[in-house]
């Protein structure tokens, strides 16, 4: 039985996704059992297989690329834990144009700072793209990024929203010596 999945990823998008020589297409084909036809023109993309598990998760690194990541940190999505969350912006804008940029701004701070700090103490990874802030990590450390980002999204001080994080950071460190 054959599964398939199509979806639409930015036109500026597809070049990461076929990568130089279709190298980067090519070894998510051979990763996953999967086969990738996309749409240049239009930015389609329909992946086709067998294995339903492996079509799903073809499919978040699909996304992924599409939401700006580079295909390394994409391909992470192929291990079991690792998840994609996506944050649509407009949710959190009240006029358009200007609190836009604000928004995004605020998530990636002064010289990137804040993504960077999240994304350390998290252990994810942070794309701001478009319309979207999107994190790939494993699911705790995705919960905590969302958080985060959308207190950041919300208003929430950057030092409070450290803080936040610093403390979460704390907690999961005892759990794990706890777990060992």
């Amino acid at each position: 039985m054959e599964f398939a999945y199509e979806l639409k990823i930015p036109k500026e998008r597809i070049a990461v996704l076929i990568g130089r020589d279709g190298e980067v297409k090519k070894e998510l084909e051979e990763l996953t059992g999967a086969h990738i036809n996309v749409d240049s023109k239009e930015g389609d993309i329909r992946i086709t297989g067998e294995d339903s598990l492996s079509l799903y998760a073809i499919r978040e690194v699909v996304k992924a690329i599409g939401r700006g990541f580079n295909p390394d940190i994409a391909r992470l999505l192929l291990k079991p834990d690792y998840v994609l969350e996506i944050i649509q912006l407009q949710e959190f804008v009240k006029n358009k144009k200007n609190h836009f940029d604000r928004v995004r701004g605020r998530v990636i701070g002064s010289g990137g700072k804040a993504r960077e700090q999240i994304e350390q103490l998290t252990e994810s990874f942070i794309c701001v793209y478009g319309k979207t802030v999107s994190i790939i990590g494993d699911n705790e450390s995705v919960v905590t990024a969302k958080k985060a980002v959308e207190s950041l999204l919300n208003g929430s001080p950057h030092s409070n929203v450290y803080r936040f994080l610093e403390k979460n950071r704390k907690n999961i460190k005892k759990k794990k010596m706890v777990n060992i």
